[in-house]
């Protein structure tokens, strides 16, 4: 009877801790790019948004960046889906994660009240940069569309709701990587809307739908009664 107690309270105690090792990804992903903005501000001279949140890799807030991005990974790594399909894809989202954090964008501009980081990355650092962010959200689209909508139980109302969510978030990321993508290689179109820092929007909002998706799969909401 001990032996059978045990078990049941050590499925519980990994369970709640799988339950918050989710939640813990997705406040990560939502916090990232407010306080790396507040924090620019506060800690440092500089009073404005950065272009991207990659170009905050050469602010004050740069080891922040990187750290969060590492912290990520190392959840991802730890996961553990449904089958391999769900393993693989959690291993390759932490892969692309920790490039893009130790392969930096190229910096925008040398200024000295935002950037403390001098040097620059190479042209082929940053074209990978760009390729490994494409397909870090790329990555977590698919996670929220295919991989979170599996259910190994009868389907409820609730997690008919969350499939619903989890769908909503994986195409409000493909939005987001399409448009990054569009006002990037369009120049009037970058030019047009540059004062208004679209691409760091577009990845705030990425990050954001990411963020949601992983809250919910955390059953923070819309838990099954």
């Amino acid at each position: 009877m001990k032996s059978e107690n045990r078990t049941s309270f050590d499925d519980k105690s990994l369970i709640i801790n799988y339950l918050t090792l989710r939640k813990t990804v997705g406040i990560l992903g939502i916090g990232l790019p407010i306080i790396l903005a507040i924090g620019s501000v506060v800690l440092s001279s500089c009073s404005r948004i950065e272009n991207s949140i990659s170009d905050y890799y050469y602010t004050v807030m740069g080891h922040f960046l990187v750290g969060t991005l590492s912290a990520v990974a190392m959840f991802l790594f730890s996961y553990k889906g449904y089958d391999k399909a769900d393993n693989r894809a959690a291993n390759l989202a932490a892969l692309f994660a920790l490039g893009v954090a130790f392969f930096p964008t190229a910096c925008a501009d040398h200024n000295p009240f935002c950037n403390v980081l001098t040097t620059n990355s190479s042209d082929t650092i940053n074209a990978v940069h760009n390729v490994l962010a494409v397909l870090f959200f790329s990555t977590l689209a698919y996670f929220s569309y295919f991989l979170f909508t599996k259910s190994s139980e009868n389907i409820t109302e609730q997690k008919l709701k969350r499939n619903t969510i989890y769908r909503i978030c994986a195409w409000i990321m493909v939005f987001s990587i399409v448009s990054i993508a569009l006002v990037h290689n369009i120049r009037w179109l970058q030019l047009k809307l540059d004062e208004y820092k679209p691409i760091f929007v577009l990845e705030t909002i990425a990050l954001w739908a990411f963020g949601v998706s992983w809250l919910v799969k955390g059953k923070f909401i819309l838990q099954d009664k």
